[in-house]
């Protein structure tokens, strides 16, 4: 009989690789540093998962970064500006994801699984295919490599628009969507599959919201790591979030799980 889930389409970074999404936070707070405006880590995720360029132009609308771009540049950050900032991410988000392209821990495990349950994988990611490079052939090497991956500027319009995940559905040839999952670290990439029509299943410590590498995470004490993976989850759920767990090592009893409630008829958010 066939497996009633018929595609996962995984985000990358936080997801997959990257334990705390570090990478495009480094990138984006070295550069506005060496442009003479910085932000905070803070600043910098709040945006997480969207596309790049849709990133640099949020933080360019941010009110606290506005005043402090006017006190130092005397005008607000216009089109102009927002395009000189990216023209610097670009590189600097290359750089800086090819050295945090390690996989999460039971990321490979969980794809093989995928794998032999007949399942197609799938991957969206807010990076653009040049800054995907290295890190496409670095998960490969660890053993994760997906039949679709769908970048920045594949699709007219990113996250939290569906076209990423239709995207990639379409490369699979997979269909209805609620036979299929989209897993994510960010609030906005759960929107993306809500919109989407497929079950969404969300990431919450190794991703943007916690946002601490492995060794960071495992150092915290109990009571701060439950608290600080509650509420990322909660910001989850908060976005319809159909499931939430801890990081993709947990992914396989929640697609049985999924299955099941697909073989009953059932479809995403509690229809």
């Amino acid at each position: 009989m066939t497996f009633a889930v018929k595609a996962v389409i995984f985000d990358w970074a936080g997801t997959m690789v990257d334990f705390g999404c570090k990478a495009p936070v480094n990138a984006l707070t070295d550069v506005f540093a060496h442009i003479g405006v910085p932000i905070s880590e803070a600043e910098a995720r709040a945006d997480m998962g969207k596309a790049k360029y849709d990133h640099v132009t949020a933080l360019l609308h941010e009110p606290g970064i506005v005043a402090r771009w006017i006190a130092y540049f005397g005008k607000a950050p216009d089109v102009d500006a927002i395009d000189r900032v990216y023209a610097l991410v670009e590189p600097a988000m290359v750089d800086a994801a090819q050295r945090a392209a390690e996989l999460i821990p039971g990321a490979a495990e969980t794809y093989a699984a995928l794998l032999a349950l007949g399942v197609k994988i799938g991957s969206g990611t807010g990076y653009t295919p040049a800054m995907m490079a290295a890190i496409r052939s670095k998960a490969a090497e660890q053993g994760y490599a997906p039949d679709v991956v769908i970048c920045a500027g594949d699709t007219p319009s990113g996250r939290p628009a569906p076209f990423m995940t239709w995207a990639a559905l379409i490369a699979l040839d997979v269909w209805p969507a609620h036979t299929a999952v989209k897993v994510d670290d960010a609030p906005v990439g759960i929107a993306e599959g809500r919109n989407a029509g497929c079950w969404t299943v969300g990431v919450a410590a190794s991703g943007n919201a916690v946002g601490l590498d492995r060794g960071a995470f495992a150092a915290l004490d109990d009571a701060t790591r439950t608290r600080r993976v509650a509420a990322a989850a909660d910001e989850l759920r908060a976005e319809g979030a159909d499931f939430v767990i801890d990081d993709v090592s947990h992914l396989l009893p929640v697609i049985h799980q999924i299955a099941a409630a697909i073989a009953a008829g059932k479809k995403p958010g509690g229809a």
